[in-house]
């Protein structure tokens, strides 16, 4: 198969390096990194491909299109500019084929599940050791520069993206940003976040009750409006965490979580889809929606995070990444 990738994940899945000005060419067997000369020797250092150094990618790409005389190949339209793809398309008649990376990378090795298990493991002790440094008084600022020094282990690890840090009604929005406003007991706090382990991601949230004991568990005790609202969404994770088998499709298991969801009452507040897949991307396919036709198999990893979020007042969600192992048994991982 002759194809071409140009973002940085697509490329480090061929051959375990990737900068942020590279592209992967594959054509006839042959396996071609084109970087810069900023990354030449990094490149040849750790990648398992034929680097070769160009100032103009696009140009170079185009000289070994041709010298392999090559007459068809495989490209994701959505990641090129029009100038680089009208001028690929000079010199060679381009199959467009959509997310063919996260095709490829849906079904995850053994070895990618293990650092993804590692990824996740890591990251729930960060949530635990930030549990310890909440403090009365301080704001969504400095939770989040605390909860960030936790995640990243003061900057020796990467963040799967910016973190979520929203108390009460800060916590409606469900990509919350961080405001001045302060945290005080009593608060309902929601905390989005993860890490990377060689280069793959985490994700976790957590809605928490801040009073005499702050915990992590989803086992949390709320005064009595919320606490009815975050049983519902506890239910709705739990039970098509139970219903994760190999062969249902992605929208039947979005369907189990949400019918739960209207049927307390609160259908029109579940706003986004119930998860996504995770890898080296924070996310991929598959995407579990209520469209989404994909059937679930051995190997893909995705969250399940259903989410309630009542303006003005607050938003609950409970989010965990599961695994379809080999065994074709899920796995909370």
């Amino acid at each position: 198969m002759n194809y071409i990738l140009n973002k940085e994940n697509e490329i480090y899945y061929e051959c375990g390096w990737s900068s942020d000005n590279a592209l992967f060419l594959s054509v006839d067997g042959y396996r071609y990194v084109i970087t810069d000369g900023r990354y030449t020797l990094d490149a040849k250092e750790n990648a398992d491909a034929e680097v070769v150094e160009a100032r103009d990618l696009i140009k170079k790409a185009k000289e070994l299109i041709l010298k392999h005389k090559i007459k068809k190949l495989k490209i994701d339209p959505n990641n090129w500019s029009y100038k680089s793809y009208t001028e690929l398309q000079k010199v060679v008649n381009l199959q467009n084929e959509e997310n063919f990376s996260f095709k490829k990378r849906m079904i995850k090795t053994p070895k990618e599940l293990e650092i993804i298990k590692t990824a996740v493991k890591e990251g729930a002790a960060a949530f635990d050791e930030f549990a310890k440094v909440i403090k009365e008084g301080i704001d969504e600022f400095e939770l989040s520069f605390r909860f960030k020094e936790k995640l990243t282990q003061r900057g020796r690890r990467a963040l799967s993206f910016e973190p979520i840090v929203a108390i009460n009604e800060n916590a409606a929005k469900p990509h919350a940003t961080v405001t001045e406003k302060k945290l005080k007991k009593g608060d309902l706090l929601l905390l989005d976040a993860g890490i990377k382990y060689k280069r793959y991601c985490s994700d976790r949230t957590r809605t928490i009750y801040v009073g005499n004991d702050i915990s992590m568990s989803k086992k949390q005790k709320f005064p009595k409006e919320i606490q009815k609202v975050y049983d519902v969404v506890l239910k709705a994770q739990e039970t098509a965490i139970k219903a994760i088998k190999v062969g249902i499709k992605a929208k039947e298991l979005d369907k189990i979580a949400r019918d739960i969801i209207e049927k307390a009452g609160y259908g029109k507040y579940f706003v986004h889809s119930l998860g996504h897949g995770v890898g080296l991307d924070i996310h991929e396919w598959p995407f579990i929606n209520s469209k989404n036709e994909t059937i679930l198999k051995e190997g893909m990893v995705f969250t399940i995070e259903p989410g309630i979020y009542i303006p003005g007042k607050f938003g609950i969600r409970i989010e965990d990444m599961v695994a379809i192992d080999y065994n074709g048994k899920c796995e909370v991982l």
